[in-house]
């Protein structure tokens, strides 16, 4: 059975959010080993560019040890694709033979440059900005979606 992780920068403080989260990792159990790794944020008063950097280095430094596998990193500037776009990435890249998927999901300020270049692809799910621990619930849901999709059941209409 395939492992997919998806590290995460940040804590999900919402009930809400952490009720879908645990939904969809729950209904995940059956396609494949799914684990969360939660990161450390970094937090700042004061922010500045050179805040932001430091941010963003201190908080690679945590994400680094987790990048297991065929690494995706979700980014603003990413490939963005379908549901069933999606869902066929993940089928070619498990009938390839990855035995391990990694997706990285960074905190307020994205990640570090040193992160997207350790990434195999950058993925972007719209040129909007989600707050992260709702992309959380978003990216998990996409995968329950998309391995959903390759079984061949109805929950993707």
């Amino acid at each position: 059975m395939v492992k997919v992780n998806l590290v995460a920068v940040g804590k999900v403080k919402e009930k809400y959010f952490a009720d879908g989260i645990s939904e969809y990792a729950k209904r995940l159990s059956r396609f494949c080993q799914f684990n969360i790794v939660e990161i450390a944020e970094e937090n700042y008063i004061k922010v500045d560019d050179g805040i932001i950097n430091l941010i963003k280095e201190k908080e690679a430094e945590r994400i680094l040890p987790h990048l297991k596998g065929y690494v995706i990193s979700m980014a603003i500037e990413g490939k963005k694709t379908s549901s069933t776009g999606f869902a066929e990435k993940l089928a070619k890249l498990i009938d390839g033979g990855n035995g391990v998927i990694t997706f990285v999901i960074g905190g307020s300020y994205g990640l570090a440059d040193k992160i997207k270049a350790k990434s195999n692809e950058l993925f972007s799910f719209s040129e909007m900005t989600f707050p992260h621990t709702l992309f959380r619930l978003m990216l998990t849901e996409q995968l329950y979606r998309a391995f959903s999709i390759n079984g061949g059941s109805a929950y993707h209409k």
